[in-house]
């Protein structure tokens, strides 16, 4: 579950070139404007990947728990199986049986209380990645839109590119501490 990264390079190089040859200082903070929305959405990329990356580890974890939770399930059933067959037979049952059937029983709960751990882990983390994403793709449209607004000398962009970063850092801190 990568976090999309979108090419904004050629844009900031853009801007950067636009502020350099033009007397309007409004345009020179929209190049400063994009420089920090970009290390924003570097360290949103960062945290987003982190939190992806965490929560896949821990649901591959929490399978592996269910899996050992199946095979202690088999283990079970296979003894007491001997056991009923044995008692069919009018066969003394092994005395070591009901020993294994209260280990498998203790393994069990063991696998599916650790299975549920990493699955509550993992959904917390998947929760967390969530607004980072919503917050990199903020921190994206902000710098697309203050090219625009160089692109087209036109300011009033700029402020709708400082509002999408202002919402790309409620969706950075949102994701942060959720």
């Amino acid at each position: 579950m990568g976090t999309p990264e979108v090419p904004l390079e050629n844009v900031h190089e853009t801007i950067e070139h636009h502020a350099h040859g033009t007397t309007e200082p409004w345009i020179m903070g929209v190049a400063l404007t994009a420089a920090v929305l970009a290390a924003l959405a570097a360290v949103t990329a960062l945290y987003a990947e982190h939190f992806a990356t965490e929560a896949t580890l821990e649901q591959i974890q929490a399978s592996d728990r269910w899996s050992e939770f199946q095979a202690n399930s088999i283990k079970e059933r296979v003894v007491e199986s001997n056991r009923k067959l044995a008692s069919k037979l009018k066969i003394d049952p092994d005395p070591e049986d009901a020993a294994k059937l209260a280990e498998y029983k203790r393994q069990k709960e063991e696998a599916r209380e650790k299975a549920k751990e990493f699955e509550k882990e993992s959904m917390k983390h998947l929760h967390g990645h969530v607004p980072l994403s919503r917050g990199l793709t903020m921190f994206q449209v902000g710098i697309a839109v203050g090219a625009i607004s160089v692109l087209t000398k036109r300011r009033e962009f700029w402020f709708v590119s400082l509002t999408f970063g202002a919402i790309g850092v409620g969706f950075l801190v949102w994701g942060l501490v959720a």
